[in-house]
């Protein structure tokens, strides 16, 4: 049915430039501007809810809109469903000089401009600045044909000062637009401010909304984005059994992608078990077509299990993987998490970081005689055994002399000593 119908739709809008060219003599035969915007709705409505193809023809009905509007008539718009249509256009990606263009020509008042001065701002990037007027102005639109667009653009402004009321706008303008690129939008957007204001189960909620409705929307990776931030934020029992009840309305494909998500933004966050859990369904769900899939699960398995009793393990799987299969933010993580594992399974050295910061030049120049201990590692690694700077001649007569003759000095290095090899004796016990 939804084929027939685009068949249709196609077959109509591509009509228009004809029945341009055909009665451009007559002006009152032309397509009325709010007719050529149902065409634009149903197109954008198709695209959220998974016909891709219709984008191309989304970029077509928007210009024969525009070149509709610049040349109508300013009797056109006597017609309040025309005027309706004009601010519909703008608010769904259309051009933004057309709105100066008609306001400008607009000597009759049949545009709000209470609504139209809030819009150019909006359009111009000064979101914030429009919040005051169009809050009061919105209301009156409640129930209108751009009833849905106002509030989706007054939560659009709202979000960054005030996220509770943005979701409050969000929930009017998806509830009296059902169906349509506004609920996808104000859906996705709804997930992010609830994750960020800390209120999980209204997140969930929306999220599970979203699920059941728009998986297929070109915009669904950003609701993927914003779901992992939620589940990673909120996670425990119950969060987690939402997280499995939202994601049983995907596929394996995109329940493997999201778990990935999942256990990346974990193990960087420091949730090991959100990590490790998330790491294990998504190999699950890896199959045997999924290799890379599997390869990436291991990974994040691995990046969780540093800070753990299995880091030798976890080691070992960071330096199995090659560098050419991550991308290049995980190839950063493989780098960094592969020098805190190697720091933490290399055996004591002989002389260790801190004793050597506790070794007294006098000592020093005593052993000189004395073969020098190998160091390891690059003078520039955290991890390398400290420089010590030589010693002139002065310094070391100065500390010869003065060594025996400060008791609390010559007491405190012994006492330092000794505990420095009750460390080193411990670690020695824990290596290898």
């Amino acid at each position: 049915m939804l084929k027939r119908l685009r068949t249709i739709l196609v077959t109509s809008v591509l009509a228009v430039p004809i029945a341009f060219g055909a009665v451009r003599a007559n002006e009152g035969q032309e397509l009325a501007p709010f007719k050529m915007i149902r065409s634009l709705q149903y197109i954008q409505d198709s695209v959220v809810l998974g016909d891709h193809s219709a984008s191309e023809m989304q970029r077509f009905i928007l210009g024969e809109i525009d070149r509709r509007l610049r040349a109508a008539d300013q009797a056109l718009f006597r017609d309040p469903r025309n005027v309706d249509a004009a601010l519909v256009y703008v608010m769904s990606g259309g051009n933004p000089e057309t709105l100066d263009l008609l306001t400008d020509r607009d000597v009759e008042g049949n545009f709000d401009t209470r609504v139209t001065d809030a819009l150019r701002q909006y359009l111009r990037g000064k979101g914030p600045l429009i919040v005051e007027h169009l809050s009061k102005a919105a209301p009156e639109y409640r129930n209108s044909r751009i009833g849905p667009y106002l509030f989706l653009i007054l939560g659009n402004a709202t979000s960054q000062q005030d996220p509770v009321a943005a979701m409050k706008y969000y929930d009017w303008a998806r509830l009296t637009a059902p169906g349509s690129i506004i609920e996808e939008a104000a859906l996705r957007r709804s997930v992010a401010l609830a994750a960020e204001v800390g209120e999980p189960e209204k997140g969930f909620r929306y999220a599970l909304n979203y699920a059941r409705r728009y998986l297929t929307s070109p915009y669904a990776s950003q609701f993927a984005d914003d779901f992992v931030e939620l589940a990673v934020a909120n996670f425990g029992e119950a969060a987690e059994q939402r997280v499995a009840e939202i994601l049983g309305f995907m596929d394996p494909p995109r329940q493997r992608e999201v778990y990935l998500r999942i256990a990346r933004r974990a193990a960087i966050a420091g949730h090991q078990p959100l990590a490790l859990l998330a790491s294990r369904r998504a190999e699950e769900l890896a199959g045997i077509s999924g290799s890379q899939s599997q390869l990436l699960a291991s990974f994040y398995q691995g990046l969780a299990a540093v800070p753990s009793d299995d880091v030798f393990a976890a080691a070992q799987t960071i330096t199995a993987i090659s560098e050419e299969r991550l991308s290049q933010r995980d190839r950063a993580l493989r780098q960094a998490a592969k020098a805190i594992a190697d720091a933490v399974v290399r055996p004591p050295q002989d002389v260790s970081p801190a004793q050597a910061s506790l070794t007294t030049a006098e000592e020093r120049l005593r052993n000189e005689s004395k073969p020098e201990p190998e160091e390891t590692g690059s003078s520039m690694s955290p991890f390398a055994v400290p420089a010590v700077a030589d010693v002139p001649d002065g310094a070391a007569a100065s500390v010869e002399a003065a060594a025996p003759a400060d008791p609390a000095f010559a007491g405190f290095l012994a006492d330092g000593h000794s505990k420095i090899k009750e460390i080193d004796a411990l670690l020695e016990e824990e290596g290898p």
